[in-house]
């Protein structure tokens, strides 16, 4: 059975993420605050959906839901961020475990826009009555990963090839990172790093 101490210095995997999130669940209940619905994305997504086997360092929060209706998660809302503080204090875990940085700012993910149809592919785990998470779907990793790794390269690559994409999704998910940063270079970086990972025709259809 995970103990706390499975937490403490390492990465987190799927069982230590479902530990940490459990252990979230519990501070929200013991201090008696409303239901909070999560979204969230990149490695715990990727890891929760089972869409790649591998470790993540945190918890991004790109969006809350509110009712049925997506809102901003800038910033956390206090009660949420007071159980994420305690919950870090209560397993080892570094401050900012769960945290909101897709979508920080006004050039974050959420204030930007999220893909088409985002809210109706989210993917839910109830964590007791007062947390649940909601992944996204393995189209709008595409389209995150896609953005990311035009910037940043490294594990997004790796997690966009382990994604398996078809070209009309590299295609739709392009389109939507061009209205994101819409600048010429950004562009030919975009269908550059399409070519290199083997999608010469989704560059082209850009």
């Amino acid at each position: 059975m995970a103990t706390i101490n499975d937490c403490i210095g390492r990465d987190l995997d799927r069982q230590a993420l479902n530990l940490a999130l459990q252990s979230l669940s519990i501070r929200l209940d013991a201090n008696r605050t409303e239901c909070y619905k999560i979204v969230i994305c990149g490695g715990s997504a990727l890891i929760l959906g089972g869409l790649v086997n591998r470790t993540t360092q945190d918890v991004d929060v790109v969006a809350l839901l509110r009712g049925n209706t997506l809102a901003s998660p800038d910033p956390i809302p206090p009660e949420l961020a007071k159980a994420v503080q305690e919950t870090a204090e209560d397993l080892g875990l570094p401050v900012n475990w769960l945290n909101n940085g897709p979508s920080r700012g006004d050039g974050g993910l959420f204030a930007m826009g999220l893909p088409e149809g985002f809210a109706d592919r989210l993917h839910d785990i109830r964590f007791g009555l007062r947390l649940h998470v909601y992944f996204i779907d393995r189209i709008d990793q595409i389209h995150f990963k896609l953005y990311a790794a035009v910037d940043r390269g490294g594990y997004h690559i790796t997690d966009l090839k382990a994604l398996s994409p078809t070209d009309t999704e590299l295609v739709n998910a392009g389109r939507w990172a061009m209205t994101h940063d819409v600048s010429e270079a950004f562009a030919i970086l975009l269908k550059q790093l399409l070519r290199t990972i083997g999608y010469a025709n989704a560059s082209q259809g850009l």
